[in-house]
């Protein structure tokens, strides 16, 4: 009957054999996964392109190494360990206890991302100027990601709880693995050729220089320079830099945060709205008292250019014509008539002398031409006065009133109505007489005015 092991017995028995036929071993390969606990140890994976090995570092066994700082330890390097090769019971698995580690240089995997990012900033796609604006809060979203992945979990949660999240559509691709990069390139461009996402959102979660290797090829990075829509990238940590992230529209430093960048705060949203209205209203109210004072400025102009007021002024011309032409008349006769008084007392004093009866003649002559001027320069005045009483009766505006007819005004702006096209149907009239005002509405308009000799519409001056 063969023998039946416990778990425990038969990893105990691997692990013996193990350690019996390895007891320290040299091994070559590139690292990755590197993790740094509290402890102060160092746990890190030795690959190459077909296996993977687990390394653990005591912080004990870390110093004296001259070859290499173990701060200084990173994803990509190619070292050179030797330990002792053990079995880890509680997973089972095995691992190297490194006594010693040296540096063989950069990896090939740190060569290659350096190579292509030299061409591609040869080629001119990191350049500024050359990366599209993102739309702002834009409403239709394609995000290319692994369905099944926590980035996906993370960028929704956070884009439902940031203010307006629009449409959101994923197109699905592998993140991961040896074909990851070409359903990457192929799921972004089929999200350009439909031509519905305003942006596209290219986001993975953390991982080791070899998980997100697949955002360092070439043809993804060419398949984001060739995309019509803007590209943000949220791909692994803040620390993380890939050839995608640089050939970006714009980067995000983690799925989450390119869901921040896509869309603002609701507090921040509402406080922009809140300050545009504050602007609007400024812009009216100002905007309102600038046509206010355009308004009373009017209303003073037509006030003083009324026929009223023309009226008003033209009766103060004639009043103050009148007063003048009265003080001229008495003037004159009051002077006339203390001359003559006087002349006649002279004579009264000179007798029937001749000489004085010439001049007495003289001045007869004088007074009677001097009466003529007086009643011509009197009846002159008059037909000026009657003149003026004539132009101020034509500017009347009640004259034509007292003679029977109506005067019609617009309601909206109280302007006479002169002609068919100043009314449109459902039009408020105000229609005034000498002794009464009536307002009527406008069912109808034609033109039916009054026709000159010529067949020409009558006019007024």
């Amino acid at each position: 009957m063969p023998h039946i092991f416990s778990v425990f017995e038969l990893t105990q028995a691997i692990k013996d054999t193990l350690e019996g036929e390895f007891p320290f071993v040299w091994v070559q390969g590139q690292v990755g996964n590197v993790a740094r606990p509290g402890s102060g140890h160092i746990y890190f994976t030795l690959k190459d392109e077909r296996s993977c090995l687990d390394i653990v570092w005591f912080q004990s066994n870390q110093s004296g190494q001259m070859n290499i700082s173990p701060a200084r330890l990173q994803t990509g390097q190619d070292i050179l360990c030797a330990g002792r090769l053990t079995v880890y019971a509680q997973r089972g698995t095995y691992q190297v206890l490194a006594e010693l580690v040296q540096d063989q240089g950069l990896g090939r995997l740190h060569l290659e991302f350096e190579a292509l990012k030299k061409a591609l900033a040869q080629e001119g796609l990191f350049d500024p100027g050359r990366k599209k604006q993102l739309p702002s809060n834009p409403q239709q979203i394609a995000v290319i990601t692994s369905p099944s992945g926590a980035a996906l979990i993370d960028f929704l949660r956070l884009s439902h709880n940031r203010g307006l999240p629009g449409q959101i559509r994923i197109y699905p691709c592998q993140v991961q693995g040896q074909e990851a990069e070409e359903t990457v390139a192929s799921a972004l461009e089929m999200a350009d050729l439909e031509h519905w996402a305003q942006v596209a959102v290219l986001i993975r979660g953390g991982g080791s220089l070899e998980d997100l290797w697949t955002f360092n090829t070439e043809i993804v990075a060419r398949t984001i320079n060739a995309c019509s829509i803007p590209v943000l990238t949220g791909i692994g940590h803040e620390v993380d830099t890939t050839i995608a992230d640089l050939v970006a529209d714009l980067r995000a430093a983690t799925p989450s945060h390119a869901a921040q960048l896509l869309w603002p705060e609701r507090s921040g949203f509402i406080q922009a709205i809140d300050d545009l209205e504050t602007r609007l209203f400024s812009t009216w109210k100002a905007r309102l008292d600038r046509e206010e004072y355009t308004v009373q400025a009017l209303h003073r102009a037509l006030g003083w250019l009324s026929p009223k007021r023309n009226l008003l002024r033209m009766q103060e011309r004639l009043l103050s014509l009148s007063k003048n032409l009265h003080r001229l008349g008495l003037g004159l006769t009051r002077s006339k008539e203390d001359a003559l008084l006087q002349a006649g007392k002279i004579l009264m004093r000179r007798g029937t002398d001749p000489h004085w009866q010439r001049e007495e003649d003289r001045i007869t002559l004088l007074e009677s031409k001097l009466q003529t001027m007086i009643h011509s320069l009197v009846r002159d005045k008059e037909h000026q006065f009657q003149d003026l009483q004539t132009s101020l009766s034509g500017l009347d505006p009640y004259r034509p009133l007292r003679r029977g007819y109506s005067l019609v005004r617009l309601e909206s702006n109280g302007a006479i109505l002169r002609r068919s096209e100043q009314v449109q149907p459902g039009d408020m009239l105000e229609i005034t007489s000498l002794e009464a005002r009536v307002k009527a509405r406008v069912e109808r308009s034609e033109d039916r005015g009054l026709k000159t000799e010529d067949g020409g519409p009558r006019t007024e001056d």
